[in-house]
Order: C-alpha cells, then sequence, then structure tokens
C-alpha cells in the first residue's frame, strides 16, 4: 500500500557530505554503460571475426540485440533488489559485470567462440547496463527533492555523451590494437570508473532535505506526496499511460537513429563519411537534450514537457519529406538534432515523473520495470521505419529517385506521436492526501 510521506529535518551536521558528488558519481557509470550505443563501430571488426557464422547467429548483431533486451529485463527484475540494498552495491554489481563482460567477450572474440561473445557482451554486460542505468537514477531524486528533472538529466546525458566519446575511441585503439584487445582493455578501464563512482554513490540521510529548502506549501497536484511501492503503482493506470508515453517517444527516436545514414544517403544523395559525420552530431543533441530537456521540466513540469515533445515531433515528422523534396538539408539536418534531443529528453525527464507521480522511495523499482517499454520500443522502432523504406524502395523502377521511400515511415511515426500526445493528456494525478 501507498503510504502517506512523512519527513523531518536532521541537524545540519547529520552530514556534510556534499549532494554535487551525486552527479559525478552517476556521470562516471552512465559515461561507461552509454558506451554500448556506439556498439555499430564494433560491428564489421567482429564479423571479420566470424565471417562464416550462420546469419540467425551473427555476433555483431545478435550480441548487441541480446544486450538491450537483458538491459530491460534486468532493471525491471533489479529494481526492488537495488531499492532494498542501496546504490552502492548495485553500482558496485554493476561495473563488475559490465567490465567482466566486455573482458570476457574481448577473450571470446581472441578465441573466436562466439558463445564466449554473446554470453560476455550480450548476457552479462547487458545485466551490468540495466543494473548501471537504474542505480544512480533512483539515488538523484533522492537527493535533489528541489531539481528533480535537473539532476536525473545530467545522469542520463553521460549515457548518451559516452556514446559519443566511444565512438571515436573504438575506432582509434581498434586501429592500433585490434578489436579484442580493444574491448579487454575497455572492460578493465570501465571497471576502474565505474568502481569510482560506486565508492562515491550513496543514499542521503533519513528524513534528509537540502539545507534551506522547504516543500512548497502549495504543492503541484502533479506531484503526489505518498510513496507507492512498485506493486502498488503497477495497479495504477498512471504507470501504463507513462509506459506508453515512453514507448512512443522511444520508438519515433530510435527509428530515426535506426536509419539516420541511410536516410540522408538516399534523400539527399549524402555519401557515407558525410552522413556518419551527421551520425556523430546526432549523439551531441542526444546527449545535450537529456539535460536541457529534463532541467526545463522543473520549470514547465513534466507533463507539458512530454506534449511539447510529441507536438513538436509530430509537425517535423510531417515536414521532413517536403525538406528532402526540396532539398533542404540544413532544415532536414535541423529537424534531425531537435528529434534526437526529444528523445534523450524522454529519457531523462521520465524518472523525475515517476518520482512525482509515485514518490522518491521507491522509483528505482519502478523506473526498472517501465524501462521495458525502451527493449520494446528498439524493436518497434527500427521495424516501421526500415520495412516501409524497403517496401517502398522495391517497388521503385530502376534507376528510380529514393527521396520520397520514407514518406510512409515518417507519416506512421507522426500518428504514432498524434497518439502519444493523447495519452499524455489523460494521465491525471496520483492521490496525494489519503491512502490507497
Amino acid at each position: 500500500m501507498a503510504t502517506q510521506q512523512t519527513r523531518l529535518t536532521p541537524p545540519e551536521s547529520a552530514t556534510s557530505f556534499s549532494r554535487w558528488l551525486i552527479p559525478v558519481a552517476a556521470v562516471a557509470i552512465h559515461i561507461c554503460i552509454g558506451s554500448v550505443y556506439a556498439w555499430s563501430t564494433f560491428n564489421r571488426p567482429i564479423h571479420a571475426v566470424f565471417p562464416n557464422d550462420p546469419w540467425w547467429f551473427s555476433p555483431p548483431y545478435t550480441t548487441f540485440s541480446t544486450a538491450i533486451i537483458i538491459l530491460g529485463l534486468s532493471a525491471a527484475f533489479g529494481g526492488t533488489w537495488v531499492e532494498r540494498r542501496g546504490p552502492r552495491a548495485a553500482a558496485t554489481a554493476a561495473a563488475i559485470l559490465f567490465g567482466s563482460g566486455l573482458v570476457i567477450g574481448g577473450i571470446g572474440l581472441a578465441l573466436k567462440q562466439s558463445v564466449l561473445v554473446l554470453l560476455g557482451m550480450g548476457v552479462i554486460g547487458g545485466m551490468g547496463c540495466g543494473l548501471g542505468y537504474i542505480a544512480p537514477v533512483s539515488t538523484l531524486v533522492k537527493w535533489f527533492p528541489d531539481r528533480r528533472g535537473m539532476a536525473t538529466g545530467m545522469a542520463i546525458m553521460g549515457f548518451g555523451g559516452g556514446a559519443f566519446l566511444a565512438g571515436y575511441l573504438n575506432v582509434y585503439f581498434m586501429n592500433m590494437f585490434g578489436v579484442a584487445r580493444t574491448i579487454i582493455a575497455l572492460g578493465v578501464v570501465y571497471f576502474v570508473i565505474m568502481m569510482i563512482g560506486a565508492r562515491l554513490i550513496r543514499r542521503p540521510p533519513e528524513g534528509w532535505r537540502p539545507e534551506g529548502w522547504v516543500p512548497p506549501v502549495n504543492r503541484n497536484k502533479m506531484i503526489t506526496n505518498l510513496q507507492f511501492t512498485r506493486n502498488d503503482a503497477l495497479q495504477t493506470v498512471q504507470f501504463y499511460l507513462l509506459w506508453a508515453i515512453l514507448f512512443i517517444n522511444v520508438t519515433a527516436g530510435i527509428g530515426i537513429l535506426a536509419q539516420a545514414s541511410p536516410m540522408m544517403q538516399d534523400m539527399f544523395g549524402k555519401t557515407a563519411l558525410e552522413a556518419a559525420a551527421v551520425v556523430s552530431l546526432m549523439s551531441l543533441f542526444n546527449a545535450g537534450g537529456r539535460f536541457i530537456w529534463a532541467s526545463f521540466s522543473d520549470i514547465i513540469g513534466r507533463r507539458n514537457t512530454y506534449l511539447t515533445f510529441f507536438v513538436v515531433q509530430v509537425i517535423l515528422f510531417l515536414l521532413m519529406p517536403g525538406f528532402a523534396g526540396r532539398g533542404e538539408w540544413l532544415m532536414f539536418e535541423a529537424a534531425l538534432f531537435v528529434v534526437l534531443t526529444m528523445y534523450g529528453g524522454g529519457f531523462a525527464t521520465i524518472p523525475a515523473f515517476l518520482a512525482d507521480m509515485f514518490g522518491a522511495q521507491n522509483v528505482g523499482a519502478i523506473h526498472g520495470v517501465l524501462l521495458t517499454a525502451w527493449s520494446a520500443a528498439a524493436i518497434a522502432g527500427p521495424v516501421i521505419i526500415t520495412e516501409l523504406s524497403a517496401r517502398a524502395k522495391a517497388g521503385l523502377a530502376p534507376g528510380a529517385s529514393k527521396i520520397h521511400i520514407y514518406d510512409q515511415p515518417l507519416q506512421v511515426l507522426a500518428g504514432l506521436l498524434v497518439v502519444g500526445f493523447i495519452l499524455t493528456m489523460l494521465v491525471r494525478p496520483t492521490p496525494s492526501t489519503k491512502t490507497v
């Protein structure tokens, strides 16, 4: 049952620990696990190690898909454990799992054993990603009740930033040492960095609140003063609305990410190298949007932030085919960048949204279950845009322009975003003054 929230302010001497070390720890952890988003840099080098493996067990692709699925499942099932054992134990477990997973995967590559690659980088590394993702977030909302959005935005910005850094470092070190040694070395380095973050991270003392901060008397009606357990939250309509909202926002963004390079080549005739440069820039907007939009949500509210996401993205997805048809490259590029800020912003805003709706005490467990929306969207988004564009391309006459093969998938995603807007409008406050 959800219980009435009570907060007592302890003496100022109760802790001399600076809460600003918590975002530092969170970013350290998220930069490491965020490197999973740069997986595409490993695809061809790993495929070269296993050129004869069947298509249904191709290590570059099955390993990444497994890691993302395990990430969502471990976050869902490990959230309660994270809240029970605390962020330090969870972050330590994440460091051990993620670091050792990469080392095992690297050994598998050195020995040319694809099962070891799948086990290490896919299963064990995916578990480390899931625990490492939720552990800092649940802690930040407790340390920053006054700035929930900004705090979670800082941490999850690290996840997006990790992909940008790893995208360059992976290629640089693989050219020097080869793929197997690079992955083993990265496993060791990431383990050390994540362990430093684990040593810094901790829960606030019982009843702690920021010095000089008093919860507002006239509370926002979208912010409850109850503490819901995970099972309580799963019995509410609000949880499933938020699940669907995150699913739709991620589906649209990840669909663009999955097909961004081919889109630019087909719609504007860009070379693979030119498209890759833009994709790299997109990762910066993805990371920056996580901090900017989550911080902005502290001002305008979480629901209004998501409403903004859906309205703006519907307009942009419908305009993109026209930009391509008229050859307006800069407008198309700007649209991609804005969409990516909202893709990242959706990830960063949702933990604060959950804390508002269900209380901060068990947000790690609730957030973990909600992240299954990410796993589902990772399948749905690429399928929508890839399959529909492939069908349109197959129907073209030989030598015909490919500019309009993405019109239908972009329109389908726009329609899905309209559904997201409607669902966001349906979100209502959870009870704030009585036991439920």
